[in-house]
């Protein structure tokens, strides 16, 4: 089965998307995997299949291994750049479908674009991450799906992501959790790395942007309204909270080509 699928990015978090209104298109997990490998396919971060669902989209989004994933902050931008700029969608606000719930997106025919996450919450409690031979300690932070937030004094103390953190304590995570290192810099602003469950090493993630923002809050005991610029590998976002805890994500989405492929 011929398909095409189309190669996009937030700040270098890449996805493949396919464009699949009526949702006839089935994408098992071995699939999935097959797409994302960097070495015998496509590469990328993440699958998103766009599909309709009454009158409004849903954001039908799978890790690279193949897992459901509940949001992508940086994804869903990249989904909506791809509906106003091939003609399904007018720009302006909209809304989009995800497992997180209806999450809604403010889109200019060009430029950056801003998604609102929803709350971003505490869960009360220390976590303590492990990497390297090293531990940091940090927050347990809720976006619709779960994150670590621990706080490095430099980037340099955390060396490769290759494996994942280990993280405790381990059931407050059965699902697994996204895991985000934290540097203060000099000017105020964040520095962000991050290891995805069922992505690895990914160059930026956009609910793991939002946690950062309420993470570094807590820490340097702020409170909302307030606005973070964060630096991750892949590039500059801006995360704005305001008084209810709700998180909006600022920042790039770009399409780069579309590929034919044989499923």
């Amino acid at each position: 089965m011929k398909i095409t699928t189309t190669y996009g990015h937030g700040t270098e978090n890449d996805f493949l998307l396919i464009f699949d209104p009526s949702d006839e298109i089935a994408l098992d997990g071995q699939v999935i995997r097959n797409l994302c490998s960097r070495e015998r396919g496509i590469g990328a971060d993440g699958v998103i299949k766009i599909v309709r669902r009454g009158d409004e989209w849903f954001m039908d989004y799978r890790n690279s291994d193949g897992s459901l994933a509940e949001m992508c902050g940086n994804g869903i931008r990249v989904m909506a750049r791809y509906l106003v700029d091939r003609g399904h969608q007018g720009e302006g606000i909209f809304a989009i479908l995800t497992r997180a719930g209806r999450k809604f997106l403010k889109v200019a025919e060009a430029g950056d674009i801003s998604v609102n996450m929803g709350q971003v919450m505490q869960i009360d409690g220390e976590i303590c991450a492990s990497i390297n031979g090293n531990e940091f300690r940090g927050f347990n932070i809720d976006v619709g799906n779960p994150h670590a937030v621990v706080f490095v004094d430099s980037m340099d103390q955390v060396g490769s992501l290759a494996s994942a953190p280990r993280v405790e304590p381990e059931d407050e995570y059965p699902d697994g959790v996204n895991v985000e290192f934290v540097e203060f810099l000099g000017n105020g602003e964040l520095k962000m790395r991050v290891h995805e469950r069922g992505s690895g090493e990914t160059k930026s993630c956009g609910t793991g942007t939002c946690a950062v923002a309420l993470g570094a809050s807590i820490k340097k005991g702020k409170r909302p309204p307030l606005s973070w610029v964060i630096h991750a590998p892949g590039g500059r976002l801006v995360v704005d909270i305001d008084g209810h805890y709700n998180a909006t994500l600022t920042g790039p989405a770009l399409l780069v080509r579309d590929i034919e492929i044989d499923i």
